[in-house]
């Protein structure tokens, strides 16, 4: 048996690159290690017909190989989560349907669609045990559906703006969710219930009078593994919501209390917080893209700042950590998804 490598963030150095050719939204890293599936700003007149592909990790040919995932999806796929066994992926579009997909199927194609929500999908998470899937969207709920065969569990209604985010509790008894305007409520999968606000990260959240918008909302949320921390990413200091020109922000909760913690970055440059993710070796990772380019950051979960980061070669969009810890996949707005390695 191999020595696992040791985890050095400051060594952190890329290993694969795939080129897709559109810019990415998403991504996620299959549990058993065999597939990294991203979407991609896919239209049938820049010359593509799907909007979503699975990415072999160890492909026949010796090079990074990429499967159209067939599906019901007619617009963008922003939304991506794979059951902790490895066999189901979940996806969720801009067109408001949630499908289901035989993850390893040699031409995979959706099982079973719903119409979830009323429009936008933002997020779609797998329970910690595999038999529940959560979503949220833009007509202000989130829902948990059987993952079984796509009953409704529960309608979790109480949001008074688009709901960007969800995630569950690492112990899978609770569900939290987080608004436009940064507020955070805990929820009761087996009632429907609000258990509680936990708190609101009004920091990510800001309204422009010159154009009338608003702009913000969890772009990014990610439990501790012990459940302690809930540390949920976005955009903040916005001084033109119309171009998005902001700054990317982590806002880390005690669970416990609610009590937050702002991790700002250095020399961040404009930009929002795309993705969120906590390692074992005791450090949080974020990625934040914008008008500052891209960058992979390290921090710790009693800092107010990141003690590492790395500089992409263009915006970063989505991000996922491999099953070992030892890797991240980054989808980038270049249309490219580069993995780097967390080790020498």
């Amino acid at each position: 048996m191999s020595t696992p490598p040791t985890i050095d963030p400051t060594k952190i150095h890329e290993v694969l690159a795939h080129k897709h050719g559109r810019p990415l939204i998403s991504c996620c890293w299959d549990p058993q290690d065999r597939y990294v599936c991203f979407g991609a700003e896919n239209s049938s007149a820049a010359g593509y017909d799907d909007l979503l592909y699975r990415l072999s990790l160890a492909p026949a040919e010796g090079a990074a190989a990429a499967v159209p995932v067939l599906g019901s999806h007619d617009s963008w796929v922003w939304a991506l989560a794979i059951a902790p066994d490895g066999e189901t992926l979940v996806t969720g579009g801009y067109d408001g349907r949630v499908s289901w997909y035989p993850l390893a199927h040699p031409e995979p194609r959706a099982s079973r669609t719903l119409h979830a929500h009323d429009g936008w999908v933002r997020a779609v998470r797998v329970s910690p045990d595999g038999r529940a899937v959560a979503s949220c969207g833009n007509d202000r709920l989130a829902r948990v559906w059987n993952m079984a065969d796509g009953s409704e569990v529960a309608r979790l209604t109480g949001h008074e703006s688009h709901v960007y985010n969800i995630a569950w509790h690492p112990d899978g008894s609770a569900v939290v969710s987080c608004d436009l305007k940064g507020v955070i409520k805990e929820w009761d999968v087996a009632t429907g219930a609000c258990r509680r606000d936990v708190a609101t990260a009004a920091q990510l959240w800001a309204y422009d009078k010159q154009f009338r918008a608003d702009i913000g909302g969890a772009r990014a949320m990610a439990f501790r593994s012990d459940g302690s921390q809930l540390a949920i990413g976005g955009i903040t200091k916005v001084t033109n919501a119309f171009a998005g020109i902001g700054q990317p922000l982590v806002v880390v909760l005690d669970w416990a209390s609610g009590e937050p913690k702002l991790i700002e970055s250095k020399n961040s440059g404009n930009g929002v917080t795309w993705g969120l993710a906590w390692h074992p070796a005791g450090f949080w990772i974020g990625l934040a893209g914008g008008g500052g380019g891209g960058w992979i950051r390290f921090f710790k979960p009693d800092a107010a700042e990141d003690f590492h980061a790395l500089k992409l070669p263009a915006n970063g969009r989505a991000m996922a950590v491999a099953p070992d810890a030892t890797r991240i996949a980054v989808g980038l707005a270049d249309g490219t998804l580069r993995i780097y390695a967390l080790h020498a």
